[in-house]
């Protein structure tokens, strides 16, 4: 399946980044947090992306076009430098469409601009490309197909550490905790899409708001819940939260490394 990735956004909950680089180039140790997402994607099989850009779009594509394999990958090098053998490859099998998709749009209209590159596709992967996931895949992909809905997303736990509070109609507080140890779930921005997704998308309209409701009333909007790792990167504690993880090597969303 092809994978779509929206990575135009501003970032501006990031601007210690992503004044200088879109947040999809903030770094996660050696590589971009989109970098451990599309490795992410590609270790179950689906490895066709195309990548909708925006803001400094310009920075994804030299990124790709210089990319270093010697970074996160094990070399012998001879002859003073000019011989370089790696033991394997990133991206070699990899294929990556960009298309420049508008500095202001919205998902939606990202989504839009990018149809004529799902032509001829059933179904296919969308993306955020601002958090990570152990989530096994394969397993989200049966079930949407199980479903015959037209769009599934996973929703998660929030990790935020705000209080959730419940009170009568008198005031009186009848519960009192952590809101991620609440029944509160959240859309966690790992989506899987049947094309007809396009006959509920209007010119304007955000993904999951208008769209999604239209698939509400018609029963075809899928969610597939799990209690796994997922965390997004979408403010500096979070980015910071992430190096800490990857420095102690604490990272559970490296499933390529997994047995």
């Amino acid at each position: 399946m092809k994978v779509v990735l929206f990575c135009g956004g501003l970032g501006t909950r990031l601007r210690e980044h992503s004044d200088t680089i879109p947040k999809p180039l903030v770094n996660i140790g050696n590589r971009p947090i989109m970098w451990h997402l599309m490795r992410y994607y590609a270790h179950f099989g689906h490895k066709d992306f195309i990548l909708c850009l925006g803001y400094r779009g310009d920075m994804i594509r030299e990124y790709f076009l210089n990319y270093n394999e010697w970074l996160t990958n094990n070399f012998v090098m001879s002859e003073g430098g000019r011989k370089i053998e790696l033991e394997k490859s990133d991206i070699q099998d990899w294929r990556i469409t960009f298309v420049d998709t508008g500095l202001h749009a919205n998902i939606g209209q990202r989504l839009l601009r990018v149809r004529e590159y799902l032509k001829g596709e059933e179904a296919f992967l969308a993306n955020y490309a601002d958090g990570l996931t152990d989530l096994p895949l394969d397993k989200h992909i049966a079930d949407f197909q199980a479903k015959k809905a037209a769009a599934s997303f996973i929703a998660v736990r929030t990790s935020q550490s705000f209080h959730c509070v419940h009170s009568d109609n008198g005031g009186v507080v009848t519960s009192f905790g952590q809101l991620a140890e609440s029944e509160f779930w959240i859309n966690a921005g790992f989506f899987c899409l049947r094309n007809d997704i396009f006959d509920y998308l209007e010119d304007g309209d955000e993904l999951v708001e208008k769209p999604f409701q239209r698939l509400i009333e018609r029963k075809l909007l899928a969610v597939y819940r799990y209690k796994g790792f997922w965390q997004q990167m979408d403010t500096f504690r979070e980015k910071i939260a992430y190096d800490r993880m990857e420095a102690r090597g604490n990272c559970p969303w490296m499933v390529w490394n997994k047995g």
